[in-house]
């Protein structure tokens, strides 16, 4: 991969004649933890129980959306209905529900490391969340004390609109110091999340810790096998 030549694409792009971010938002599972493949189980079983049907190759393509704004697509798609938030909510508390019931999923490999590296380059690290689950963003908020506090995280509930809208990502913008687009970078692992990213007008790279195709995550600005390896090519960065 030619990384400077992914920056110069993204300078030329936005009409820059430098490129130096100050922040850096990641997105929470996929990324901070390999929870995926659990969120996905529970995402099958869950519509199932309400006569709705997702595979697991389904749940990491709508991976970043809010619970509920998944359950209404759907819902949508499959029966020609349009649920509330109200109506979707109680589908969204079942997989919640089995979700913890599972245990805690782990940390992903190198994504603390990445984040010590970050931190020494003086960077403002922000968590821009689709999840609404108080319990996963105290444990986000706890394992990652060190670089992220509650001032600093943006969850389904700070936003109208999910991924793959740009509103998760400005409103990390905004807790990140006010900053604009071209001085933070994104690191996503879904399609809709790198679609936000990149919508917002931030250097986005995409890390394929999941079962989706390298194409999947196309639009990114960088494309990374693993947290691993971009945490071991962030001084290029």
């Amino acid at each position: 991969m030619d990384i400077a030549a992914s920056v110069g694409r993204y300078m030329s792009r936005h009409g820059l004649t430098a490129f130096a971010p100050k922040a850096f938002l990641f997105d929470m599972d996929g990324v901070l933890y390999n929870s995926m493949p659990r969120h996905a189980v529970c995402w099958v079983q869950a519509m199932a129980k309400y006569g709705l049907s997702m595979t697991e190759q389904e749940a990491y393509a709508y991976e970043g959306m809010r619970g509920v704004e998944t359950i209404q697509l759907i819902a949508r798609q499959q029966k020609g209905i349009e649920l509330t938030e109200v109506e979707a909510q109680p589908i969204y508390d079942e997989k919640s529900r089995l979700f913890h019931e599972m245990g805690d999923a782990p940390l992903m490999e190198g994504a603390m490391e990445l984040m010590e590296l970050l931190k020494q380059r003086g960077m403002t690290l922000c968590i821009v969340t689709g999840s609404g689950q108080r319990p996963l963003i105290r444990r986000v908020l706890n394992d990652y004390r060190r670089y992220v506090d509650e001032q600093h995280i943006v969850t389904a509930y700070d936003v109208a609109h999910g991924k793959p809208a740009p509103d998760p990502y400005l409103m990390g913008l905004q807790k990140a110091g006010n900053l604009m687009p071209h001085e933070a970078v994104v690191v996503e692992n879904a399609p809709l999340g790198v679609e936000a990213g990149v919508a917002a007008g931030c250097f986005t790279i995409a890390v394929n810790t999941g079962n989706l195709p390298k194409e999947a995550l196309g639009k990114a600005d960088l494309l990374f096998d693993s947290m691993k390896e971009l945490k071991n090519n962030i001084i290029r960065i």
